[in-house]
């Protein structure tokens, strides 16, 4: 069954009960479900939910990707799909899919995603679409197992790389808490 909005809602609601100090950051999202936005689907320019995985190895390192569109390291994630039951389920499926680690090498570390980020799209031509929001939910993961092939399509490399490589500071000291 498709991910509804009302299981974006309560993942939403239930991360800014643990992180109220974003509420004026997502506030936008609830309002974008307050209007019946469809943030499932990509065509909503307004802004769509997407799921990301940080991915930690024995060693406490952060598997990140290169994504051969944006030309930039980047946390596995992607969009929803219509046979994704959950967000959490939808960003382990883009972690496997992008980094061929098996399924069954990646446990969840928490019910609720560790991290919610807004961050602006270009516009692809290619495909057709305007610039838009990312809605990233993001939820923490770890495995002993190493990369696999990675999906060529997308991902042009994926390292181990230290926690110190993330860029957002809320999320890098998150990642670090978890480690410990």
């Amino acid at each position: 069954m498709p991910i509804t909005a009302g299981h974006i809602r309560a993942a939403l609601v239930g991360y800014l009960g643990t992180h109220p100090e974003e509420v004026s950051t997502l506030a936008p999202v609830l309002g974008l479900l307050d209007m019946g936005a469809d943030l499932n689907s990509r065509a909503e320019a307004r802004g769509h939910a997407t799921a990301g995985a940080v991915l930690l190895g024995p060693g406490g390192d952060v598997l990140q990707i290169h994504h051969r569109a944006l030309d930039r390291w980047l946390l596995p994630g992607g969009h929803l799909e219509d046979t994704d039951d959950s967000l959490q389920e939808a960003a382990a499926r883009e972690l496997c899919e992008e980094t061929g680690i098996a399924r069954a090498a990646v446990r969840s570390v928490a019910g609720g995603p560790v991290h919610i980020d807004i961050h602006p799209i270009p516009a692809n031509v290619a495909k057709g679409e305007p610039a838009h929001q990312h809605i990233d939910f993001r939820f923490l993961f770890r495995t002993a197992a190493d990369v696999g092939d990675i999906q060529a399509e997308e991902v042009t490399a994926a390292a181990w790389r230290p926690v110190e490589h993330i860029t957002d500071e809320v999320l890098r000291r998150r990642i670090a808490a978890a480690g410990r």
